[in-house]
């Protein structure tokens, strides 16, 4: 568990106690907030959590949608996750990494073959006309 004490001058006499698990939904929807950013899927959610004196420290793995500018990404799930945590919690990001796991295409349109001349019975856009 991760003990933070609150008062004006840090000396009060209540703390509030963050379960890891908490802070791990806090950044699942900082990421979340990030467009063209999805996380990779499992147990954890390809988050990792560490918790030192100096502050916390994140592993993030996402997937990217293709298209998008994958280092400017980064840095806005690394400015997400840091302004979400600090303002939710009151802890202090020391670090965060993002390790691009996927590229994630998505679906594109079904391309449609023209239609063969045996459809269009037989005849290919030809216009006859008899003169009499």
């Amino acid at each position: 568990m991760s003990n933070y004490k609150f008062g004006a001058n840090g000396n009060g006499k209540g703390k509030v106690v963050y379960n890891p698990g908490i802070v791990n939904g806090i950044v699942a929807l900082a990421i979340n907030e990030v467009e063209g950013v999805r996380l990779v899927s499992g147990k954890r959610r390809g988050i990792s959590l560490f918790f030192e004196k100096d502050g916390v420290y994140a592993d993030v793995s996402v997937g990217v949608h293709y298209g998008h500018n994958v280092p400017e990404l980064a840095y806005r799930i690394q400015q997400s996750v840091k302004q979400n945590v600090e303002n939710m919690t009151n802890y202090t990001v020391a670090k965060v990494d993002v390790h691009i796991q996927d590229v994630v295409f998505d679906e594109l349109p079904v391309k449609t073959e023209p239609k063969s001349s045996a459809e269009n019975g037989g005849l290919i856009g030809v216009n006859e006309t008899e003169e009499a």
